[in-house]
């Protein structure tokens, strides 16, 4: 398969075009942050010992790094908060109730089975989130290999393929495993239509329904399968479903 590597400051052509189909980059870089309506459920969160998985929250991202706010959290007056190297629950009065330093290597050891507390789902969704809805913007930051790959066909359409390895002080599914790369899929008009991943196991995630917001697209119904060597098992379980209903643009200083 022929590989073409390049760097974000070099920016593929394909790159360029994701950029352009998303909103643009002169356009995203007057974002500050973004306030996402949003329910996250599926099988995952089920088996993780969480069926009714997030429902309902805010997610306000910060663009400019990896950080992000869930509310509500856990108990309707709480909410939690992310950053790489922290995750905390904190309740209406600004009191921390919980935390974590170092979150990610409370994940050691884990298999597909064991189950969660409060604080790894909160990991987990929160830097998910975070780099759902920076892509493809956050490919521009130092730090990222991009390589374009054959292009891919599935239900009869043809999608480039960029295979994307992701520096390792941006949190991400395939940092688990040291050296990890995703693939993401874009048509021909540049909008995300899968990226595939290792998270809990392999995935293939699935994006629907692009909508416009104060000139941002966004993916706004997403579906995440379990992928075995033999491709996805799209007549399979759910892994996650991503249901978008709203998203609030923050510009200007963050405050």
């Amino acid at each position: 398969m022929a590989r073409r590597l390049l760097s974000a400051v070099a920016m593929s052509d394909l790159l360029d075009l994701a950029l352009k189909a998303h909103g643009g980059l002169d356009r995203w870089h007057e974002v500050k942050s973004l306030d996402v309506r949003v329910s996250l459920t599926g099988a995952l969160y089920h088996l993780k010992g969480y069926p009714e998985g997030v429902p309902n929250v805010t997610v306000r991202i910060d663009t400019r790094r990896p950080a992000v706010t869930v509310s509500p959290y856990a108990r309707p007056d709480h909410r939690g908060h992310f950053t790489p190297d922290r995750v905390w629950i904190e309740d209406c009065a600004g009191h921390i109730v919980d935390e974590r330093r170092n979150p990610r290597a409370s994940f050691a050891g884990h298999v597909r089975e064991t189950p969660w507390d409060q604080l790894h789902r909160l990991y987990f969704t929160s830097y998910a989130m975070w780099n759902y809805l920076t892509t493809p913007f956050l490919f521009t930051r130092p730090g990222f290999e991009l390589t374009e790959i054959e292009p891919h066909q599935e239900n009869g359409d043809t999608w480039r393929c960029l295979v994307v390895k992701f520096p390792s002080d941006v949190p991400t599914h395939n940092n688990f495993q040291v050296g990890g790369e995703q693939t993401f899929f874009f048509n021909e008009q540049g909008l995300l239509q899968r990226l595939d991943y290792l998270a809990v196991g392999p995935a293939a995630h699935y994006c629907f329904d692009h909508a416009n917001y104060k000139g941002i697209v966004f993916p706004t119904l997403r579906r995440v399968l379990r992928r075995p060597p033999s491709g996805p098992l799209v007549n399979g379980p759910t892994a996650v479903l991503i249901q978008i209903t709203d998203v609030l643009l923050g510009e200007g200083d963050c405050g």
